[in-house]
Parts: structure tokens; C-alpha cells; sequence
């Protein structure tokens, strides 16, 4: 379980920082007409996602996919939360049964065995 949470810190720390770097355009001028230094945002956010995938294939016994629905699920979750917080995306029924499946995908992922 201790891998499986570092995963997923590592996991949900390459997501905001992917956030940000696809989405800060729309938040800051500045971001929209500087695309190779945004793009820079891409190394951090790939070293973390590889070490989320190096944690979490050792917390799902050597197995890659977990890690991808995984990955999946806390993408979502970060999208969601962020949209609504920045944007005042309202969500929706749509909206809330995407999250719904997603914490789903997330739980199959990491309680059954």
C-alpha cells in the first residue's frame, strides 16, 4: 500500500503540473504566446510520471496496467477539480457520473486482487 501512495502523490503532482501547463494559457497572457517555456513544464511533470509508474508497478506486484487506470482516474479528478475551481465550470449530472466512474475505475484498480 505504502508504493501505491507514493504513486499516487507522484501521480497527482504530474497531473496539475500537465494541468497548468495545457490550461495556463487561458489563465495568463504571458502563457499564451511563450510555448516553448511552457512546454518545459513537460520535464518535471514526465519525471514525475515516471517515477508514479516505477512506485506503482512495485505496489500492483509488477503490473502495468493498474497503473494507466490509475493514472487515468486522478487525471480526471484533477481536471474536474480545477476546471470548477478556476473556470466556475459548474459540474454537471454528466460531470458527476464521469467522476463517479472514474473513483469506480480507481477502487477496481486498487482493492481487487
Amino acid at each position: 500500500m505504502k508504493n501505491l501512495l507514493i504513486s499516487t502523490i507522484f501521480y497527482l503532482i504530474a497531473h496539475v503540473l500537465v494541468w497548468f501547463q495545457m490550461n495556463g494559457q487561458f489563465m495568463w497572457r504571458s502563457w499564451k504566446g511563450n510555448i516553448l517555456l511552457v512546454s518545459l513544464i513537460g520535464i518535471p511533470a514526465s519525471i514525475f510520471f515516471i517515477w508514479a509508474t516505477k512506485w506503482g508497478v512495485k505496489g500492483f506486484d509488477g503490473l502495468l496496467w493498474p497503473n494507466r487506470f490509475v493514472s487515468f482516474a486522478i487525471g480526471i479528478f484533477v481536471y474536474g477539480f480545477f476546471v470548477n475551481y478556476f473556470f466556475n465550470e459548474t459540474i454537471n449530472l454528466k460531470t458527476i457520473i464521469t467522476l463517479i466512474l472514474a473513483l469506480m475505475i480507481l477502487l477496481v484498480q486498487i482493492f481487487w486482487k
